[in-house]
């Protein structure tokens, strides 16, 4: 079992003065969704999501090690860092990953020891209401990573990707599903040994070819900032009158699901993926405060999708994050047929008439 002790270093074999590393991390799709955590960004219950290939962060981490003043003789003690966004700097971004450096510091002790400069961009519009902060912290934790093994060269692969998992967790919580792919389950479940409540982990099981190189459509329902912070609205989870119920149904939606990949049964898949997107902004709609992410047009797609399968018999489904996009989910044997409906019935719900295709990923890469 593991515990947080394993992820703090004793000591290094190598130094380095300088150097760069650059990393994309994708997004991810929850199909179980994680809503409501402890402390230290511990989710109250598992879940389980496909890796996306296409919308990614790109992160380039240069770093160098800090002067030591020669009239004091110290080095500055302060994490130093500049962060560039798209080739600009972004001053707005720059207490986040603040933050991030002081609650990983006791596991990368060499942090207050470089200067770095951390430059990156998303493959996917910024503000277009796909969460980027899994996929930035997921590539910010693998470039940290990177540095770490030229600084202990004898790290194991197995290792390395682990506590890249568990650092990005400490960002965002869903980022520790961005590090692997295809399938990543975070969080406790009984019946998948090795699942873990500190990073997430590959699904260990077989997977049906039905899954295999699975779609997912991004429909850009409303791409402006949410009223309610996804932060926030975890913390209402504390006291909800549900929440106890919701935490077993999401253990129990997991191991529905293990069967559903083994057999590869889409009705099934269909009726746990969509039901946990309605549960988890009927969490939302039953918080005190009460707030509502759904929009208009949010719904009318749900509907056209539903009357659009019972008509096809097309296995076709959505789910949805926390806010008014939604992710049409369909094997890769149907692609044309629902691109085809997307176009016709579904585009006019677009802001701006924009959708993004996207598929089953790998996981991070180094570029």
């Amino acid at each position: 079992m593991f515990s947080i002790n394993d992820f703090i270093p004793s000591n290094y074999t190598h130094s380095v003065e300088k150097g760069e590393f650059q990393w994309s991390a994708p997004s991810n799709i929850a199909l179980v969704k994680y809503w409501g955590k402890k402390e230290n960004q511990v989710p109250a219950n598992p879940s389980v999501s496909f890796t996306l290939n296409n919308c990614k962060t790109i992160t380039k981490l240069a770093f160098a090690k800090k002067d030591i003043s020669t009239a004091l003789n110290v080095i500055d003690s302060g994490f130093s860092f500049d962060l560039l966004f798209e080739g600009k700097p972004k001053e707005d971004f720059k207490p986040k990953i603040h933050k991030f450096l002081e609650r990983i510091e006791v596991y990368l002790p060499f942090l207050k020891d470089y200067h770095f400069t951390i430059d990156t961009q998303n493959t996917f519009p910024h503000s277009s209401g796909i969460a980027s902060s899994a996929s930035g912290m997921a590539a910010l934790a693998m470039n940290l990573m990177s540095l770490e093994k030229e600084l202990y060269p004898e790290m194991t692969d197995e290792y390395f990707y682990q506590k890249a998992s568990f650092l990005a967790r400490l960002g965002s919580g869903s980022a520790c599903r961005s590090v692997k792919g295809e399938v990543v389950v975070w969080g406790n479940q009984a019946n998948i040994d090795g699942s873990s409540d500190l990073f997430g982990v590959e699904y260990p099981f077989a997977i049906h070819d039905n899954f295999k190189v699975f779609q997912d459509t991004i429909l850009l329902v409303d791409k402006g900032e949410k009223q309610v912070s996804s932060t926030l609205g975890h913390d209402l989870m504390f006291g909800h009158p549900f929440a106890e119920r919701r935490f077993a149904q999401a253990h129990e939606n997991l191991d529905k699901l293990i069967t559903v990949f083994r057999e590869g049964n889409l009705e099934e898949f269909i009726k746990v993926v969509e039901s946990e997107a309605l549960t988890l902004h009927a969490m939302m709609m039953t918080s005190m405060p009460y707030f509502i992410l759904m929009k208009p047009n949010t719904l009318q797609i749900i509907n056209a999708i539903w009357k659009f399968r019972s008509e096809t018999q097309i296995p076709v489904c959505f789910t949805l994050d926390a806010g008014a996009n939604v992710h049409v989910l369909y094997p890769e044997t149907v692609k044309e047929k629902v691109l085809q409906f997307i176009q016709d019935e579904l585009v006019g719900y677009c802001q701006n008439g924009q959708y993004i295709c996207d598929e089953i990923g790998i996981g991070a890469v180094l570029l």
